[in-house]
């Protein structure tokens, strides 16, 4: 029994949406508090939320200029939360990064506030859920409380005296407004304020809270003060769409704890003095949906977090299924390129077979999970248990599931278990909980030691590894970590690796152990992207149809003058590797869509960014001859079975027949508007035009075969980058 009553048990998920009762509008940024904890979380763009607790607990939601809500945790996990206004005087805490200090009651008015700098301090979910937030309520005197440890001082010049190299946004009664108003306001209009720092800001109101963000709630105004008053703040309301969207150059913060393989973009190669180009497919897609999280979050995308190749891959496109016994179809397209007229791009699909679920192999999987104290946070290790519970929904009988954890050290939590008991399985999914440092190594050495003991002869082995990658204990180097994954995956065993988090989140690591252990990998930025991955797209993810899949083109010089690889810069393979068995490559799932991108430069179009050999006097190296006047390109393809050893060759053919882009497939126009928006993000030097309405354009004449509604989201999002 006292064994019993020491074992850590993880609380249940709570999730839900807090909505302003009088517009039905969700309210951001408000605190949700376990009362008579210090655990706590803030509300998302959105409105929502969620959090850890045990039933019977009690929730406290509270928000400047809202009546506090309290609600006692009970069987219904999705929570639906009503705020009304609240018309009295409010008695607010205000919360730094660091501590708490208690503010005055406040009912009258703020001659002037000069405030320094907005605190730039971390929060601390530990020690407060509003950290970042610095609340205020006008004293009896009209005035803050001056002990705030914020550095704020009063001027008599009014509320427009503020200072932060760099002006922040104001928010008044909830409209986004240009700080010129706040010269022109009568200050005895102000009921209260609340200054929020950047990151926070930012999460909230997008890229336009940079600087902070002031929020100021008035007091209820009457006859024509109200009416000049609501005509004042329409003359300097920002729009929706500029409070959205900002500068690709902006410098907004991110947290430099993050960490990305850096890489050069590829550049124009000679057609008849390198008339060979090889790489590996790439079916990752973490790259697309990190950037999302960047965009949603209002800020700047690190350059070397854009991998091209995975944005275009993030999408499914209309290519035919396979013929026969190939394991994919091969497709090629040609038109014009939209970011240099006088370019062309030849695309090229593959599409991966589908398999039915009776068809599917059974499977021996082994969830590798990270609970490590890094993962405590609400985008970490709640959200990955969420997901996996969707995975684990999907198993059949015949398939077999164990649980390897690590922090300190690695455990095996669950040993292999039938699909039939999930119950069992998700009981053990429930009861972890995040502590410790990350002995990552370690951990992958159990979980492919289990995978082998359990080992099903033609099945579907494969470890799922879910981390934020910050492996710190044990081998951590990415060079140690390469050289375990390369040794382990020559077990037949295969690896999936799922990104979680943000602030420390080291795609670096991911990257590089999908790429070298036969895996895929991706970053789950929300729970509908876990469905996406781990349900609906199950069998792409999960079901391997070919691997060490490898593309070599071989462009024809008479018709080709130079041309580049769009992405696939970490993906690049010697021309002699194209044929050498020994060297990995890509994995390709059941019904996978594969795309790639050749910007070409077609004999005798002029272009700066070309420069043609110089002619020798001994050597006539760009002299070609040939009777292929009608090819622009043979592309050959190798692949291996799933436990095979011995490559497969199919070969395909593009002939030189461009079609003007008005007639390109919707496929096209739409995987070249992404590759465009990447280059655009990455700041390619060979890209002339940037015009994001451009990209627009292309993208929506591309919106077609969307049924889950993610080509349209792709939309809002460039929307966003001016």
């Amino acid at each position: 029994m006292e064994a019993k009553a020491k074992q850590k048990v993880v609380a249940d998920v709570y999730t839900g949406t807090v909505i302003a009762a009088s517009d039905g509008m969700p309210l951001p940024g408000v605190a949700i508090i376990l009362k008579g904890t210090a655990t706590g979380v803030i509300t998302d763009a959105d409105g929502k939320f969620s959090i850890e607790a045990d039933k019977g607990q009690v929730l406290e939601i509270s928000y400047l200029g809202y009546k506090t809500v309290t609600i006692t945790l009970g069987d219904k996990h999705d929570l639906s939360i009503l705020l009304e206004e609240d018309n009295q005087s409010l008695k607010e805490v205000v919360v730094i990064g660091y501590g708490t200090i208690r503010g005055r009651s406040n009912t009258g008015n703020i001659r002037g506030l000069e405030l320094k700098k907005i605190s730039q301090t971390k929060r601390d979910a530990k020690v407060s859920p509003n950290a970042g937030y610095s609340t205020y309520d006008t004293d009896s005197d009209g005035m803050p409380d001056e002990e705030f440890e914020s550095e704020a001082a009063y001027s008599p010049g009014g509320l427009g005296g503020i200072d932060t190299n760099g002006e922040p946004l104001y928010i008044i009664d909830g409209v986004a407004v240009r700080s010129e108003i706040i010269d022109k306001m009568e200050p005895s209009y102000v009921k209260s304020y609340k200054i929020i720092d950047d990151i926070d800001a930012i999460k909230i109101y997008g890229g336009k809270a940079v600087n902070g963000a002031i929020v100021i709630k008035t007091k209820k105004l009457s006859g024509t003060k109200k009416k000049e008053f609501k005509e004042l703040v329409e003359k300097y309301r920002i729009s929706d769409k500029d409070l959205n969207t900002f500068d690709a150059s902006q410098k907004i913060p991110v947290d430099n704890n993050e960490s990305y393989n850096p890489f050069e973009e590829n550049r124009f190669e000679n057609a008849s003095a390198t008339p060979l180009s090889t790489f590996s497919i790439d079916v990752d897609n973490a790259s697309y949906t990190n950037i999302r999280r960047f965009l949603n979050n209002g800020q700047m995308v690190p350059k070397d977090a854009v991998r091209i190749e995975e944005m275009i891959n993030f999408f499914k496109y209309n290519y035919p299924q396979p013929k026969g016994d190939n394991p994919f179809s091969i497709n090629t397209e040609y038109s014009d390129c939209p970011w240099n007229p006088q370019h062309k791009l030849l695309k090229i699909g593959l599409k991966g077979k589908e398999m039915k679920k009776r068809e599917l192999p059974a499977s021996n999987f082994v969830f590798l999970i990270d609970v490590s104290g890094s993962m405590a946070d609400a985008n970490k290790l709640p959200l990955l248990k969420k997901n996996l519970r969707v995975l684990v929904n999907k198993m059949r009988g015949k398939d077999r599931i164990a649980i390897v954890v690590y922090s300190g050290a690695a455990e095996e939590l669950l040993p292999s278990t039938s699909g039939f008991d999930k119950e069992t399985i998700l009981a053990t999914l429930d009861k972890l909980v995040a502590d410790g440092t990350t002995a990552g190594g370690d951990g992958i050495k159990l979980a492919y030691e289990t995978a082998e003991d359990n080992f099903i002869e033609g099945g579907n082995n494969r470890v799922i590894l879910a981390t934020d990658g910050d492996f710190n204990v044990g081998p951590s180097s990415d060079g140690d970590m390469k050289t375990l994954i390369e040794e382990k995956r020559k077990s037949g065993v295969f690896l999936t690796c799922l990104g979680y988090g943000m602030g420390n989140f080291k795609d670096s690591k991911l990257e590089t152990l999908a790429d070298s252990g036969n895996g895929n990998y991706a970053y789950i930025d929300t729970e509908d992207e876990g469905e996406r991955f781990l349900g609906t797209g199950f069998n792409s993810s999960m079901y391997t149809i070919a691997k060490d899949v490898k593309i070599q083109i071989e462009f024809n010089p008479m018709l080709v003058q130079s041309y580049r690889l769009i992405g696939y810069e970490n993906r690049k393979l010697r021309d002699e590797d194209f044929e050498n068995d020994a060297v990995d490559a890509g994995e390709l799932g059941s019904g996978h869509t594969v795309t790639a991108l050749y910007e070409i430069i077609p004999a005798g179009v002029s272009s700066p960014y070309f420069t043609p050999e110089a002619e020798l006097k001994y050597t006539h190296a760009n002299t070609v001859y040939n009777n292929y006047t009608s090819e622009l390109a043979t592309i050959k393809f190798r692949y291996k079975k799933p436990d095979g050893d011995v490559s497969l060759e199919m070969t395909e053919v593009a002939q030189n027949k461009a079609v003007p882009m008005a007639k390109a497939s919707a496929d096209f126009k739409f995987a070249s508007a992404v590759a465009w928006f990447g280059l655009k993000l990455r700041g390619s030097k060979l890209v002339p035009d940037t015009a994001t309405q451009h990209i627009l354009h292309l993208a929506k004449e591309g919106l077609k075969n969307d049924d889950e509604g993610y080509k349209a989201e792709f939309i809002k999002l460039a929307n966003r980058v001016e």
